[in-house]
């Protein structure tokens, strides 16, 4: 049962990167880009600000402790202990793979940090915004799934590596949003 998980992992991937073109590349590139989507999340900042007022000041704080919490999933424990190669680290699949820009990525790519943190992001918000943002979940969420996988798509993430973090995500983002719900209305009434 392993083996054939790892065999359609590794199926998914060629298959993916292989549908290659400089158009996708170049698209793919950018999704996946460090800076790409300050802009995206300087409009959704402004946006919480501007429908939440106060409220917001918790709700983005909190965003920083979601990050953080998603990101030390990833590369603080996953990635230590599983130590699964990436695609582009992988000797076998080396040849087989179309390397753009020829960025390879870190040594190891279980769980892919950047699926970590862009699903948590969108759960989250979709949980505390969800009253006066009824929409953000069909900007958020597809967002998250096209970054993730562009990570497929570039050679430097197996299916299985979004995968994993998009459902470990849900929990995060749960918490966070518990934690938002829970003690926003004892500060926002202590500085009122």
């Amino acid at each position: 049962m392993i083996e054939a998980i790892k065999q359609l992992d590794i199926d998914i991937l060629l298959w993916l990167n292989g549908s290659h073109s400089e158009f996708w590349d170049n698209v793919m590139w950018f999704a996946s880009g460090k800076y790409t989507w300050l802009p995206f999340y300087g409009f959704l900042l402004l946006l919480l600000i501007w429908k939440y007022r106060k409220d917001a000041i918790f709700m983005i704080l909190l965003i920083v402790l979601l990050i953080t919490i998603s990101d030390q999933l990833a590369s603080g424990i996953f990635k230590p202990i599983f130590e699964r190669l990436r695609p582009s680290h992988n000797p076998y699949l080396i040849d087989k793979l179309h390397i753009v820009n020829n960025y390879r990525g870190g040594k190891f790519g279980f769980i892919s940090s950047h699926a970590a943190n862009v699903f948590s992001l969108a759960f989250y918000l979709t949980l505390v915004a969800r009253d006066k943002l009824k929409w953000l979940p069909f900007v958020l969420i597809p967002w998250a799934v096209f970054v993730s996988i562009s990570r497929v798509y570039l050679g430097v993430h197996y299916p299985t590596d979004i995968i994993v973090p998009a459902v470990l995500s849900i929990p995060i983002a749960l918490l966070v949003a518990r934690i938002y719900n829970l003690y926003n209305p004892i500060i926002i009434k202590k500085f009122a």
